[in-house]
């Protein structure tokens, strides 16, 4: 297929990065809508991340054997239709009311969105110029910028309705009592995880009908006996450096991302209608980024921007952890800015040169999502034990961008 073409392809990729974000951002507000209907603390209401990410984790080498045995076509658009039946499944968890039935429903969806990642970030770099895939993976990128932006702004005032009452606070004239109050709370999660389940079945059809172009190792068919997945490509340096920083910089930048509006609410005081205002305006910084990020991309080289950003990050975090309130508040906005460019960078970075080994290389990158998992549970472990110095959990955050500011410094280079 010659390079004019692979436009059509592209832009039907670009839509599962706008499609994953939806889901993975609306896991803030619903940190904070579960903290309300199943009465939950900071550190409880975390593992709602936990749920999440393991996905991340267990699934990519299955994936990656799964789309080595067939296609990236045939990974994505069963990835699409296991996301969308786990968002129709929040409507029997709205009769259970139980936090274990939510778990596992955001276990599923993140499973099925595991088929997207793991598929579209090596397409992307694969379909064009070798030269330009960082370049070419930040555009893609910004589209996951647009749906985080959508889902901060727009989706998350669907779901939070402005009050928190708990057994103690509720008006002794509230109409229902106790039970009435939960079940509204909890009805409000439904609307928009039906709409992206819609949304996510109308674009699997559409991929079932497109071709797309083989790439890589697709273009041969699987010899008997032969690997489905190559472990032997964690000795290539830069890819185990680049697994190593995804999953610092995934744990830290979801560290920030979920435990955003309690920071806004529990610890700032503000309201929850104008604390969505803010994490909208913190997601808008994400998606600027990336589009400024694209085009300074042009000019300077993608690790010495790695370098500079993560390193602009880390003072960012020192403010937080030494001022707090509104003024970490504000210091928050600018790491999220800064952060735009981090994952698809590396990303890219860590597969140059992988050939054949690509979807296995991109099977462990994924993997490392697993930081997701483990570091934002301990930030919120440090904010809750000490809600006094709730600013200084932000340390966690600080020490994984320092693990990018090494990526971009020298983890990135290739060694032969």
């Amino acid at each position: 297929m010659k390079k004019q073409n692979y436009a059509v392809p592209l832009m039907l990729v670009f839509t599962l990065f706008f499609l994953w974000a939806i889901s993975s951002n609306l896991l803030p507000t619903m940190i904070r809508q579960l903290m309300k209907t199943c009465e939950l603390n900071t550190f409880e209401a975390s593992f709602t991340e936990t749920a999440y990410w393991l996905a991340y984790f267990i699934f990519p080498i299955p994936i990656a054997m799964f789309m080595k045995r067939y296609s990236y076509k045939a990974g994505i658009v069963f990835g699409l239709l296991l996301a969308a039946f786990g968002g129709l499944l929040f409507f029997p968890a709205a009769m259970l009311k139980e936090y274990w039935a939510y778990l596992c429903i955001f276990f599923i969806i993140a499973t099925g969105m595991c088929f997207l990642e793991t598929a579209a970030n090596p397409y992307v770099t694969a379909l064009g110029d070798p030269a330009t895939a960082p370049r070419r993976l930040n555009l893609a990128q910004s589209f996951n910028g647009l749906g985080a932006f959508i889902s901060a702004m727009f989706l998350s005032k669907l779901i939070l309705s402005g009050t928190h009452y708990t057994r103690e606070t509720l008006p002794a004239d509230y109409a229902g009592g106790w039970e009435a109050y939960i079940q509204t709370e909890t009805d409000a999660m439904k609307m928009p995880y039906l709409v992206l389940a819609m949304l996510l079945i109308v674009i699997a059809v559409v991929f079932v009908f497109s071709k797309l172009p083989k790439i890589g190792d697709e273009e041969h068919k699987v010899a008997a006996g032969s690997k489905l997945i190559d472990f032997g490509v964690m000795r290539r340096s830069h890819l185990r450096w680049g697994v190593i920083a995804q999953f610092f910089y995934n744990g830290g930048q979801t560290a920030i991302n979920s435990l955003f509006l309690v920071y806004c609410c529990t610890y700032v005081g503000l309201p929850e209608d104008e604390a969505t205002t803010y994490f909208g305006l913190y997601m808008l910084a994400f998606l600027l980024g990336r589009w400024i990020g694209t085009g300074l991309m042009v000019k300077f080289r993608p690790q010495d921007m790695l370098l500079v950003y993560a390193l602009l990050n880390v003072v960012l975090c020192g403010v937080v952890i030494g001022f707090g309130g509104m003024v970490g508040l504000y210091a928050m906005l600018g790491i999220s800015f800064f952060m735009s460019i981090m994952y698809p960078t590396q990303f890219s970075l860590a597969l140059k040169g992988l050939g054949d080994q690509t979807k296995s290389g991109s099977a462990f990158l994924v993997m490392a999502i697993v930081g997701n998992a483990c570091l934002p549970q301990l930030t919120a472990y440090l904010m809750h034990v000490n809600e006094q110095l709730y600013y200084a959990a932000y340390i966690i955050p600080l020490i994984c961008f320092a693990f990018c500011a090494y990526y971009g410094w020298k983890g990135y280079k290739v060694v032969d």
